[in-house]
């Protein structure tokens, strides 16, 4: 098991007892008070442990080699598991809907307060703290189920410092109204939170293009980028758990050896590799021509037909174009 297992096991751990005593403060304070406001918070604490619950499994499962029927890897499961809890946390805001417009219709009666808004802002803290960690480890880590859990548990902590404002509002006015209104909007705010961590795992699922990850490989290519090496074009790259998939066309001098051209090949799976560990590279060697010496700087060549006049470095838009190499002289 690699060291990223270690720490994001431990994390999950971490978060999942953090979540078995928030709900126990949580449920405390709503047995005490019947607050509506204080029920929404505490069932965010029951989805935060189902939610971890899962991604203490997806974290294990996803630290399984490659096989025969996965021959990518279990990084996936993470991102399944981190849109489950988007959903998770959705339907958690759907039952604090239904219990806060019950409230409204019916009425509630609220009672010692204070010790409510006392539990609920030490509970606050608490799941800041608690998130900011799990949001800081899964960074590191490249793991997107725990910075999924580090930002529910984040917007669970301001959520309660939403509910502590409401309740102490009714503390002082009286207007017991306001406790389900605060829980509606309490709601609407974990709504848009789980959807938006959907929207990410769906992403990830779809290995839509990452940014950040594409500039990262083309500033390390540039950094190496040798003067034989005519072109890359149809860059691709997508991650699964801790692993990087990488893949690309290379253009070299027509007249190389096998050997010459397995060589670069080496020279930049070695330099990936210093910035991705767990990377796997595929390199499609593709041949010059004559139409390509103006972007060719490989000075021993014997064969070149004029002169190098394009410089520049590899953007991203042009290393991940789909077009032909050919194509993309054309449209120079």
């Amino acid at each position: 098991m690699t060291q990223n297992y270690n720490i994001r096991k431990k994390a999950a751990v971490i978060s999942m007892w953090g979540g078995v005593f928030m709900l126990l403060c949580k449920m405390t304070a709503f047995i005490i008070t019947g607050s509506a406001a204080i029920f929404s918070d505490a069932l965010e604490s029951v989805i935060h442990i189902a939610a971890t619950g899962m991604a203490l499994f997806s974290i294990i499962y996803s630290a399984k080699p490659a096989d025969k029927d996965h021959p990518y890897g279990h990084g996936n499961i993470e991102y399944f598991s981190a849109a489950v809890e988007g959903l998770l946390i959705i339907l958690a805001a759907i039952g604090i809907i239904y219990y806060a417009a019950e409230a409204l219709i019916n009425g509630i009666e609220l009672k010692q307060l204070d010790i409510g808004i006392y539990v609920t802002a030490f509970a606050g803290v608490f799941n800041f703290f608690l998130g900011f960690y799990l949001v800081k480890v899964g960074k590191k880590t490249g793991s997107l189920i725990l910075e999924a859990d580090g930002k529910h548990i984040l917007t669970d902590s301001y959520t309660s410092i939403g509910v502590v404002a409401g309740v102490i509002v009714v503390f002082f006015t009286g207007l017991e109204i306001l406790d389900p209104l605060v829980a509606m909007a309490v709601a609407t705010n974990i709504i848009y939170t789980g959807y938006s961590l959907i929207r990410i795992a769906v992403r990830r699922l779809m290995n839509e293009s990452d940014p950040d990850l594409i500039t990262g490989i083309c500033s390390k290519l540039n950094q190496i980028r040798k003067s034989s090496w005519v072109g890359i074009h149809r860059l691709r790259a997508w991650e699964s758990g801790d692993n990087v998939f990488i893949d690309f066309h290379l253009i070299l001098p027509y007249y190389f050896t096998i050997k010459e051209a397995h060589d670069e090949e080496l020279r930049i799976r070695d330099a990936v590799k210093e910035i991705f560990k767990d990377s796997e590279l595929i390199i499609h060697q593709d041949h010059c021509n004559t139409g390509m010496c103006r972007f060719c700087g490989y000075e021993p060549c014997e064969y070149r037909k004029s002169p190098k006049v394009i410089e520049g470095r590899w953007e991203p838009e042009y290393l991940t174009a789909l077009n032909d190499f050919g194509t993309l002289i054309e449209e120079k």
